[in-house]
């Protein structure tokens, strides 16, 4: 292994230690699929740099990559097992359905921008990834065609949840999003445990951009 590679691995590390696991991502699953998918790969090349620091990364079409402890949290929050049917609303740079089909079977991620649906699947090819499927769709709608999903993963934050995408929630599916307005926003994780009963909790506060398209709830109060 020369220098450079020694070089990443370490920032990896620390990364993963100095990051994560103090933000209360311990699962072992999640921390070695965090080893497995090289952020760096889906990082654009002017700030590679900044693959493993502690902030959001952008990309083309004024969107970014979520903060490596936010992405890691919300994977270690879904819970994905090999078998589960995956949707990704907001593929960004591919990172997050990456870490995702290194855990499922399965993986739809929907991308309203062409630019990055194109660099998703570009990075994703590179990294070997076979059982992801980028589409460039309106992510507001989900996948009815392909639903139910066993996982729903809104990758940025929105006002609300929508009903549309709760309604292609499978029994004992888990939905999570980064919910509310600035600054105070909480993840949201949704939990279909029947038919017709759905389970909320909001275990943490962070902040995320906005994803595109979503609607926003009515200001108008009596």
């Amino acid at each position: 292994m020369n220098a450079q590679a020694i070089d990443t691995e370490k920032a990896r590390f620390n990364m993963i230690e100095q990051q994560i696991r103090p933000w209360e991502v311990l699962d072992a699953t999640v921390l070695h699929t965090l080893t497995q998918v090289h952020r760096e790969d889906f990082v654009p090349a002017v700030h590679r740099a900044l693959a493993f620091t502690d902030m959001e990364i952008p990309l083309p079409c004024g969107q970014c990559m979520l903060a490596p402890r936010v992405e890691a949290r919300l994977l270690q929050e879904l819970q994905v097992q090999p078998t589960d049917k995956v949707l990704e609303i907001g593929t960004g740079s591919g990172h997050m359905a990456a870490l995702l089909g290194a855990q499922a079977l399965r993986v739809i991620s929907l991308e309203i921008e062409p630019e990055l649906a194109r660099m998703a699947r570009d990075n994703l090819q590179r990294a070997g990834v076979r059982n992801v499927e980028v589409r460039e769709a309106d992510g507001s709608l989900g996948a009815a065609s392909d639903a139910p999903f066993d996982v729903i993963l809104l990758s940025g934050s929105v006002a609300e949840i929508p009903d549309t995408l709760l309604q292609q929630l499978a029994p004992g599916g888990r939905l999570a999003a980064i919910v509310g307005d600035e600054p105070m926003m909480r993840a949201t994780v949704v939990r279909r445990l029947g038919a017709g009963s759905l389970q909320t909790s909001q275990p943490w506060d962070t902040v995320a951009p906005r994803l595109r398209n979503f609607p926003q709830p009515s200001r108008f109060r009596f």
